[in-house]
């Protein structure tokens, strides 16, 4: 079973005219196709009478997510981490005081920060890494949650009625994740992140659990996924090295900085997977991975290659040396092993000053699928 695929054309020949006329009037590109399936997309809503509720759910769904790119769009190539955390966390707590020095000091790496824009944590962080070097993401409630006023009225301020579409962002446009202690919130973010990276909808990224000296928050919490996920066989046992736990600042930061040191960004392209570096790995560095790593390689080995037809087609970052090899597109977790072990073993020449590249999940060709 496949999911539903966009179609191009509505089936009725004056409509579709009209919607070629409508795409030219506007101006003629390359997204045309998209946005023709979009159009379509909508038509086929009103044919088949979907109720008017869930038609107000797609239509503020598109225009929370048109707002929240253009809102992050002017920023692509900058280096984000969102930070999450407790709304309620009091400003004299020292999880408060860890999130800003977090971020401030992320800020002096150059990273911006992403946080929910509300008090507690969130806004923690933006006081450490500046309102000029941070988004906030806010979503509406009927209580409690308001912008907080040292980012509120900023053109870097987000705001969402649905938390589906603000955690689409949180993730898409993040290339690290800090998480302090909170609620069900956080918690919730904490398992949908982890997913969506253990399942591969989401690139591979940093996951740093801060929380003071002293605090069993997290350590509280990693007894249960060991005695109750991992012993229960529910979850693989490296599945516990998508995050890290530390209270120490400078380790979260280091951590998180050193998951790029080489690794810059994936690709899938056809059969193989394509990882973009920093630095060169010799031919005795890729021998000793494709040794390490052969329970996720689906055949042969990992090679050096140069740029493939649809990363030259896109230029998509054509510069950068590459590896690739057939992943065999379940162990997630291991790929996340294996971009650490890359990074140990470039070669120790100055990197490329490329930002990481973020999206939702792996691009693939809808012409060469895996």
């Amino acid at each position: 079973m496949t999911a539903p695929k966009a179609r191009n054309t509505f089936g009725d020949g004056q409509i579709d005219r009209l919607l070629s006329e409508l795409l030219s009037q506007i101006g003629e590109d390359n997204n045309d196709d998209l946005i023709r399936r979009l159009l379509v997309s909508s038509l086929d809503m009103d044919v088949d009478d979907v109720d008017r509720l869930e038609l107000k759910i797609a239509s503020q769904t598109l225009v929370e997510m048109h707002n929240a790119w253009k809102v992050f769009a002017p920023y692509g190539e900058r280096s984000k981490v969102t930070v999450f955390g407790s709304a309620r966390t009091a400003t004299d707590h020292p999880d408060y005081v860890l999130a800003s020095a977090f971020a401030n000091r992320m800020s002096e790496k150059g990273w911006m920060t992403i946080s929910g824009a509300g008090p507690g944590l969130m806004t923690a962080a933006i006081e450490g890494a500046g309102v000029d070097n941070s988004f906030g993401v806010n979503i509406v409630l009927p209580f409690e949650q308001k912008p907080s006023p040292i980012i509120d009225g900023d053109p870097k301020l987000a705001t969402f009625r649905y938390f589906f579409t603000r955690k689409l962002f949180f993730v898409k446009e993040s290339d690290a994740f800090a998480l302090g202690p909170g609620g069900f919130g956080t918690l919730d973010e904490t398992f949908e992140l982890l997913t969506l990276i253990q399942t591969g909808k989401s690139v591979p990224a940093p996951v740093v659990l801060l929380d003071h000296p002293g605090s069993t928050y997290w350590s509280s919490w990693r007894r249960f996924i060991d005695d109750g996920l991992v012993a229960g066989g529910m979850i693989r046992p490296e599945d516990t090295s998508l995050f890290f736990h530390t209270h120490e600042v400078e380790e979260a930061v280091d951590y998180i900085c050193d998951f790029y040191s080489c690794f810059h960004s994936l690709r899938y392209v056809g059969k193989r997977i394509v990882i973009r570096l920093r630095r060169h790995l010799n031919s005795d560095a890729r021998t000793q991975l494709t040794r390490e790593f052969a329970d996720i390689i689906a055949d042969g080995g990992i090679e050096a290659i140069e740029p493939t037809v649809p990363e030259v087609r896109d230029n998509d970052y054509i510069d950068l040396p590459r590896i690739a090899f057939r992943f065999d597109n379940r162990s997630f977790a291991r790929l996340h092993q294996l971009i650490r072990r890359v990074n140990d073993l470039g070669e120790q020449e100055s990197p490329v000053a490329v930002a990481p590249f973020h999206d939702i999940g792996p691009a693939v060709d809808e012409e060469e699928e895996i």
